[in-house]
């Protein structure tokens, strides 16, 4: 059976991700107590439940906090037979403030003695157990519900057929690298189109970009090397049994550099993985 395990921190999007597994066909089950989980398994095991492609569950802070500690042992106890996945969603703090206070919602932490931002802290902090199990850490602080959807939805059953499922991210270093990053290629040293009045208010989608890119020896030369490491190491990533990967490619900023080596790095991924995603961070 396929059990996916949604967790985070309160405000990252665990709701959307719940609500879109049971729109693909998932039993799903919102704030599970983590001690229930082997009771769970053992009841979806039953002819009731063979309509559903999976069993979808999110746990959060409010748990025991001994079952929380304890996540990665029960999860473990379930047993060889259980495909489970953990989705830990996350975004940055700021980002969680001003959403909260967008919404006016109350944080499930916060009381007359808890502010919001130590609340935030503190779930952070409470979740660890889940978030060092995790298969797959996906950061919604530059997604809108409609973009986190389709992550969720390419990264998480796009890989249900056995193979792996890679996303392509291009990002600029001044934002911070992103946290879902499995693999970080560097890619400032290459000529920056940034300082060609004509090239700056363009990306690495464009034309003249590309030409511009493409003129310089080098980067012909730094492509070539990062898909030799690809196709040298990402099988052995995928028979370690690893579904999910993040290939992050930065420059300054994000527009020129990043944006064209990735999108080359994602064309040459397609033509050898059945799910291969691409994003690009900057030009959201």
């Amino acid at each position: 059976m396929r059990l996916i395990v949604i967790s985070g921190r309160s405000g990252s999007g665990k709701s959307t991700a719940l609500n879109l597994l049971e729109d693909e066909g998932f039993y799903c089950i919102d704030n599970l107590p983590v001690a229930l989980l082997p009771a769970l398994v053992e009841e979806s095991r039953s002819d009731d439940f063979r309509a559903f492609r999976g069993t979808a569950v999110c746990i959060d802070a409010r748990n025991a906090w001994k079952d929380l500690e304890n996540f990665g042992a029960i999860l473990a106890s379930l047993g060889e037979s259980v495909e489970s996945e953990v989705l830990f969603l996350d975004a940055g703090r700021d980002t969680l403030i001003q959403r909260y206070s967008e919404t006016r919602r109350k944080h499930p932490l916060t009381s007359e003695t808890t502010p919001l931002p130590e609340a935030i802290d503190r779930e952070r902090v409470l979740l660890e157990p889940i978030s060092a199990n995790a298969s797959l850490v996906l950061d919604s602080s530059q997604t809108t519900i409609y973009e986190l959807r389709d992550t969720i939805k390419q990264r998480l059953l796009g890989a249900e057929s056995g193979g792996m499922s890679i996303q392509v991210q291009s990002f600029g270093f001044k934002r911070g690298v992103p946290v879902d990053a499995d693999l970080v290629f560097d890619v400032r040293m290459l000529p920056n189109p940034h300082w060609s009045k004509e090239l700056r208010g363009k990306t690495g989608l464009d034309q003249p970009v590309r030409e511009f890119l493409e003129g310089h020896e080098m980067t012909g030369e730094l492509l070539r090397d990062i898909c030799h490491y690809l196709d040298n190491w990402l099988p052995r990533y995928r028979e370690s049994n690893r579904s999910y990967m993040t290939i992050a490619v930065g420059c300054t900023g994000g527009q020129h550099r990043s944006v064209y080596l990735a999108d080359r790095i994602h064309q040459h991924c397609r033509e050898r993985y059945q799910s291969v995603d691409i994003r690009h961070r900057e030009l959201q």
